[in-house]
């Protein structure tokens, strides 16, 4: 077996579990590392993530573990929250393979620095010691783990690092288009968990369908506006990791993004609904690195400065809507 068929999902939440049952339902050797050995156990003896997919089966060739040894594979997708990836590559680099190749699945940009992953990972590991790459698109964790047709892209400054980890990924229901565009991937899976938690509120508040798609429009414009700024190219928020993933988490009911907004729609305080979700939603921290992150770079973006002032300014969610609809008329 080649060292390119060896990985490490590192985080056992819904996403990094249903990935590592991926690649093991490809027939890779794969060890999913998570931090709780009681559903390490239940992985290993009953292939069930009860935690976070309660009664979804995994791959039985599937291993699960605690141990640090498991990180050393040439290969380690990281599931790990964005806000937690530095700390937890400062405290793993010295159980990392001598040249790993690091996928990132979690999207968000760290809320203390503004930094992306692929930034976080440059800044803690020493230059030129992995290879990375960027997992995102569309893609609920429990409809990849039903076998539900799912499409993403991944993107490697490195085109045949991308070839060849598109073919490791990819199968009949799971298939991975590629990219060269790493920054324009990363900010397309952060930038739409803002306009999730938007679309929900307009849904809570119970706006309609017009609200609806207004919201995606113009939250798809802002999106391209900022990554444009940040040295992204623009046709990539057309792509996977923008117009897909942003229809998904608007839309879908299973985007925990969305059901934060709807929650808070609904009247709902945010503490209450963050202690009751029970897995991160990443689109409440990135919404404040993003708001801090367009006015240094003298980009507008309304739509999260709308998010940010309900999130952290208790601004009621109506008046948050109003304040986007009564904005100075301009030319689309």
């Amino acid at each position: 077996m080649s060292e390119m068929q060896r990985f490490c999902v590192a985080g056992g939440g819904s996403w990094g579990t249903a990935l590592a049952h991926l690649l093991a339902a490809r027939g890779h050797d794969v060890t999913l590392w998570l931090r709780d050995a009681h559903v390490a156990e239940s992985i290993n003896q009953y292939h069930e993530n009860p935690r976070y997919l309660p009664g979804l089966p995994l791959h039985p060739g599937l291993k699960a573990s605690t141990r640090s040894e498991s990180l050393s594979a040439p290969c380690v997708v990281l599931a790990i929250p964005c806000q937690q990836l530095r700390g937890w590559l400062r405290e793993h680099q010295s159980c990392l393979h001598p040249s790993p190749v690091l996928v990132n699945a979690a999207k968000g940009l760290e809320i203390e620095s503004m930094a992306t992953p692929s930034r976080m990972v440059a800044e803690v590991l020493p230059a030129g010691r992995a290879r990375y790459a960027m997992l995102s698109g569309p893609s609920f964790a429990a409809e990849v783990l039903r076998g539900q047709p799912t499409a993403v892209v991944l993107a490697s400054r490195d085109e045949s690092l991308g070839r060849q980890l598109r073919e490791a990924i990819s199968g009949p229901l799971f298939r991975c288009y590629s990219s060269t565009d790493v920054v324009g991937v990363e900010l397309g899976g952060a930038l739409k968990n803002i306009m999730a938690i938007a679309a929900g509120i307009c849904d809570g508040l119970g706006l309609g369908n017009n609200s609806r798609a207004a919201l995606i429009t113009r939250g798809l414009a802002e999106m391209s506006r900022l990554g444009v700024a940040c040295g992204a190219q623009e046709r990539t928020f057309m792509g996977l990791s923008g117009l897909g993933d942003l229809t998904l988490t608007c839309t879908g009911d299973l985007s925990r993004n969305r059901q934060v907004g709807l929650r808070l729609g609904r009247g709902e305080c945010l503490d209450d609904i963050t202690a009751s979700l029970g897995m991160v939603a990443e689109g409440v921290k990135t919404t404040a690195a993003v708001h801090m992150l367009s006015r240094r770079l003298g980009v507008e973006a309304p739509i999260t400065a709308a998010v940010y002032s309900v999130l952290y300014e208790q601004c009621a969610p109506a008046d948050a809507a109003a304040s986007l609809m009564t904005r100075a008329l301009r030319m689309e």
